[in-house]
């Protein structure tokens, strides 16, 4: 398998909100659907341009993204049929290498992800009872330990 790590462009988008629903019907459990629906529509809506983005790429196809603004990976995906494989972590060795990173949030209800932030380095510091919508998933608030 090639994978490769390219910065995001408009043609991209189809292809990221086809990972980011695929990720999140696998690893969200927790949400209910019409929350799950009105973030999608958000999603639909959002200028990925607002952030920096980069895809993972496999013969043409998004398999992945991470999301970046300033400090903070605000997202990350993977098609859930490549969770497992090493390429988050290669998606957030490429943040580390270029950006300033020091922040992420997780959904406390995402164990998996809890624990993947902490095996690259990241602990918690802070928790929020509502995620950024006000809806009632728990945030862990996290940075990267010194």
């Amino acid at each position: 398998m090639s994978f490769k790590i390219i910065e995001y462009k408009d043609s991209h988008k189809n292809g990221i909100l086809s990972v980011w629903e695929k990720s999140v019907k696998a690893t969200h459990h927790f949400l209910l659907e019409s929350d799950f629906e009105e973030y999608k529509k958000i999603l639909q809506n959002f200028d990925f341009k607002d952030l920096d983005v980069f895809c993972l790429e496999e013969k043409g196809e998004i398999i992945g993204f991470i999301g970046i603004h300033s400090e903070k990976i605000e997202m990350l995906f993977l098609n859930p049929d490549y969770i497992g494989k090493g390429l988050g972590k290669q998606l957030t060795d490429f943040a580390f290498s270029n950006f300033d990173i020091q922040y992420v949030d997780v959904n406390k209800q995402n164990p998996k992800a809890t624990k993947f932030y902490k095996k690259i380095g990241f602990e918690t510091f802070d928790r929020k009872e509502k995620d950024d919508m006000g809806k009632p998933y728990p945030i862990l608030k996290m940075k990267l330990k010194k």
